[in-house]
């Protein structure tokens, strides 16, 4: 097949491109060249910018397109009108965080989405960033109907992932020692591991599937406490978890999923609780645990000494609240 790829050289977007390429198609790029412009030399990259320059996309044609980094709704709807009659196949990745309601569970692609107005979608706010999604999967549909797949993916991790909301826990509890962990053991954590993704991704391409899908991992469930204690069995570290409450950390102001990823309050109880048996059923799965906390951790190790992750607490956070913790429950 020969793909129109949106992006290509970002996190998803290069595993995107490795899975396309190992499965022998013929990939086009379109981005501005900002991004790891050193990445992928032998195929055909078109250097433009998707908000006001998509020239060099007219008169070509694509078996199939994936928009894998589309935010601002204006922009996907130009490049979806653009390429309507010069791809059979148009795939936009959005993201579960679409979705309205976060105190119902389960969550499936019928639950209600967030609504966003047209004259605020092209303000890049953090809070409106699921609207903006589901602004974008609309005009998608519009300019293609019926030949448009959305993938909603929540956290994705792995190797390379710029963002450490995952990658904090590998880290964290290789280094051992006491670790804060957030909430309740039981608490049901999802992800997916971007090369699990990225496969299964193309191969939905390649089947020309179209409709909403969810794609959240694993396959069953996984708590909190689970994941931390296999991060030390794989590290080999001595870590030892003292569970904090949800209502201490609130009360200290500690920031939800960023600065203990993958914790959220319990209000949120649908947050991981997304059905994703849609996607099972077509074919996603997911490799174990201890390889993608294994991949993550060997990435790790392969960045400077002094590199601050861009989530988690500082170790002087993070102790200065154990301290706080302990002398409350004295």
């Amino acid at each position: 097949m020969k793909l129109l790829i949106f992006g290509g050289t970002g996190f998803l977007g290069c595993y995107l491109v490795q899975a396309a390429v190992e499965r022998r198609h013929t990939v086009t790029l379109f981005n501005r060249g900002n991004t790891h412009p050193e990445l992928f030399p032998q195929l055909e990259q078109i250097h433009g910018d998707r908000g006001s320059d998509l020239q060099a996309l007219h008169g070509r044609a694509w078996d199939a397109v994936i928009d894998s980094n589309g935010q601002i709704p204006q922009h996907v709807r130009e490049s979806a009108s653009l390429l309507a009659d010069s791809t059979r196949h148009y795939t936009f990745i959005s993201t579960t965080s679409v979705y309205a309601d976060y105190s119902v569970a389960p969550i499936d692609e019928h639950s209600p989405v967030c609504e966003l107005a047209d004259s605020a979608s092209e303000v890049m706010k953090p809070e409106n960033y699921g609207g903006r999604k589901v602004l974008c999967e609309h005009y998608a549909e519009q300019a293609l109907p019926n030949r448009v797949l959305v993938i909603r993916p929540g956290l994705i991790v792995g190797p390379h992932d710029p963002t450490d909301r995952f990658t904090y826990w590998p880290h964290r509890v290789a280094e051992g020692g006491q670790v804060l962990a957030p909430g309740h053991p039981e608490q049901p954590v999802q992800f997916i591991d971007v090369r699990d993704l990225a496969a299964w991704s193309i191969a939905m391409v390649e089947a020309c599937q179209t409709g909403v899908y969810n794609a959240k991992g694993p396959a069953g469930a996984l708590t909190m406490s689970r994941l931390l204690e296999r991060c030390r069995e794989v590290s080999g570290s001595n870590a030892s978890f003292e569970w904090v409450s949800e209502q201490f950390l609130l009360k200290h102001e500690v920031e939800p999923y960023l600065q203990l990823p993958l914790w959220v309050p319990g209000e949120m109880v649908g947050f991981s609780r997304v059905n994703c048996q849609k996607a099972i059923a077509a074919g996603l799965s997911f490799r174990p645990l201890t390889e993608t906390i294994q991949d993550t951790l060997a990435w790790d190790a392969t960045r400077p000494a002094d590199y601050a992750l861009r989530a988690g607490l500082t170790p002087e956070r993070e102790q200065q609240l154990l301290h706080e913790w302990c002398l409350a429950n004295a």
